[in-house]
């Protein structure tokens, strides 16, 4: 019983050694100081859960080694320093919000309030990322269709490199089937880069303006309606603030203070009826077409460039075995907003990655002797 709670609580101290130290790295990084000072918080707090299970693992009579982040933490601090906070806010709040339920089984914690705590550390995380957003310079707004997990911008980049190291790799893999000439396959893999590349940015130019033009419509019609309907418009105000837990008569009198200023009355109602950013808009169509063409264009590019350097066989070798260690990485890198352990991600990636390749080179095999039988 005793070895089993040790690794539990080795377990549990790991985790909030690894929390305290990122909330650290986004506390430094953040340039708005009340930001910067929930970090600094939530840190504290970690540190005191930490500490609480230190002695837990004292009280079990099991030394505690010194602890350093793990390699997720470490990466992720990298990236919060290089691209800022708003870059990793999204991964960490899904993280967080993953194992906010972590302690609920767990005697010790209950006790302690530590369920609570972490449940409450959720709700900030959300508030933060809702209130930062991300830049429309930021990576974050590219590649429309990777948005998913609270606009997650380092799952956008991971999987918009994936998208073009499979697409790539199948389509060499499919023409070595059909052909030997390592020129036709490099021409092959050219073409593939570049035309999925294009395909890819105008897609998502397409995608992201899209939606700015109907977010712009969107805020037409609320113009429209605050100038027609105001007494309408300041009842949603309103309502809006006793949801968020007003009383009545201080919904009121902030409703009103914002109805004399009716930009900020329609900067409100876009912000807390449509979910809007009235100042970004989703984006820029051109930063994200840019983005999604270099990330699509990266990944291609790593079955491609053996073939640049080898021949024949060593260069079908070459392009593989480089395509399985991007496809690892890639699968690592997807563990760092998933979660899951770093080898489970990268060696299912490996074959999924394989699986696909696999298949068009049979396909591509089978082609060739029909064209040449």
């Amino acid at each position: 019983m005793a070895k089993g709670e040790a690794a539990r609580y080795r377990k549990d101290l790991q985790g909030e050694i690894d929390s305290a130290s990122l909330y650290r790295a986004l506390a430094r990084t953040e340039n708005d100081p009340r930001t910067s000072d929930v970090f600094r918080k939530l840190a504290a707090v970690e540190d005191a859960h930490a500490e609480f299970w230190r002695k837990n693992l004292e009280r079990i009579g099991v030394g505690v080694p010194p602890l350093r982040p793990g390699w997720r933490t470490r990466l992720l601090a990298q990236l919060a320093r290089r691209f800022g906070a708003t870059f990793i806010l999204p991964t960490l709040n899904v993280l967080e919000h993953a194992d906010s339920g972590a302690y609920d089984a767990q005697p010790e914690a209950v006790d302690a309030g530590l369920p609570a705590a972490e449940r409450s550390h959720a709700r900030t995380l959300d508030a933060l990322a809702g209130k930062s957003g991300l830049t429309g310079n930021s990576i974050a707004q590219l590649e429309g269709r990777h948005r998913a997990m609270g606009g997650n911008a380092l799952r956008a980049a991971v999987l918009g490199a994936n998208d073009g190291l499979v697409s790539n790799l199948s389509l060499i893999t499919g023409m070595t089937g059909v052909t030997g000439s390592e020129h036709i396959v490099l021409l092959a893999g050219f073409a593939g880069l570049v035309a999925g590349a294009c395909s890819m940015a105008m897609g998502e130019w397409l995608s992201v303006n899209s939606a700015r033009e109907l977010y712009a419509n969107q805020m037409a019609g609320e113009a429209e309606e605050l100038r027609q309907m105001p007494d309408e418009e300041r009842e949603e105000l309103v309502l809006i603030y006793q949801a968020k837990g007003l009383s009545e008569s201080e919904a009121r009198a902030l409703a009103a203070r914002l109805m004399a200023n009716k930009d900020a009355a329609l900067d409100t109602l876009v912000r807390e009826e449509l979910g809007l950013d009235p100042q970004l808009l989703g984006g820029s169509p051109y930063t994200a077409g840019v983005w999604s063409f270099c990330l699509f264009a990266a990944g291609a590019a790593v079955p491609v460039l053996p073939f640049l350097l080898l021949f024949g066989h060593d260069a079908i070798v070459a392009s593989l075995a480089a395509s399985i260690v991007a496809l690892g990485l890639i699968g690592a890198g997807t563990s760092l907003f998933t979660g899951r352990g770093a080898l489970f991600s990268a060696v299912r990636q490996i074959v999924i990655g394989a699986l696909a390749a696999l298949i068009t080179y049979g396909m591509g095999r089978f082609a060739g002797m029909a064209l040449t039988g």
